[in-house]
């Protein structure tokens, strides 16, 4: 499996796994695929962020506000959280000791921004990563904890605890809510960009996530319509 360039313009580049391999949900196979996607785009030197987005994914904002934004971060934005919950913490094994300790353990999103250094480490690393190769088996599941554990134990102070993808798991079950043709409307996304509130390089921000999923087919046509007059599309 390689990673091929598939598309660009003067300032972003999307890298695809054209080689197709075998991928299992909460599986290290996931991993597997983001490390290789992530050491395919470093070898392009002007590269300077990688951003893990899926197909169901939209973006919230035009693209002049997420370029000022990442570029202006001085954090990569990887959501690394202590849970005590037995979906986090109950999740870890205590053979990774003296390797990873249950203080160390952490758990986030899939989904990530980073930059050149915090990418490195990622791609670089093979003694975390073949610990939970080994120990992390459902239902502790890779995806959710190697990377989160790895980047706060490595770059702590490089990545700002969350992510800027929107996931809703209000629905409840073991996957996010998906949007359809009838979820689209403007007072949709009144409710998903107003009333946001974090930290942006220490600073009180409304501005939080700058990506959404996950967005069905039929979500497309309402979409569209509404890129530029809510979503400040041209």
């Amino acid at each position: 499996m390689s990673g091929d360039w598939v598309g660009a313009d003067a300032c972003v580049g999307v890298w695809a796994l054209q080689s197709s391999t075998v991928t299992e949900w909460g599986n290290i196979s996931l991993c597997d695929a983001e490390k290789r996607l992530l050491a395919n785009a470093l070898l392009d030197l002007s590269n300077e962020w990688f951003i893990l987005l899926s197909e169901t994914c939209i973006p919230l904002y035009n693209f002049s506000i997420i370029y000022t934004y990442l570029k202006g971060s001085n954090h990569s934005f990887v959501e690394s959280f202590d849970d005590p919950s037995p979906h986090a913490r109950g999740r870890y094994n205590p053979e990774m000791a003296p390797l990873i300790d249950i203080s160390q353990w952490r758990k986030g999103s899939q989904w990530f921004e980073v930059d050149r250094t915090v990418a490195t480490h990622m791609v670089q690393d093979t003694m975390y990563y073949l610990a939970f190769k080994v120990f992390c088996k459902p239902p502790c599941y890779v995806d959710e904890h190697y990377f989160p554990t790895l980047l706060h134990i490595k770059t702590s102070s490089l990545i700002a605890n969350r992510t800027i993808t929107l996931t809703d798991w209000s629905r409840g079950g073991s996957h996010p809510a998906t949007f359809g043709e009838a979820d689209i409307s403007e007072e949709f996304f009144k409710r998903i960009l107003d009333g946001q509130d974090c930290l942006y390089n220490g600073q009180n921000s409304s501005i939080c996530v700058l990506f959404a999923r996950k967005f069905a087919p039929s979500a497309l046509q309402p979409l569209l319509h509404l890129a530029s007059t809510v979503l400040g599309f041209t």
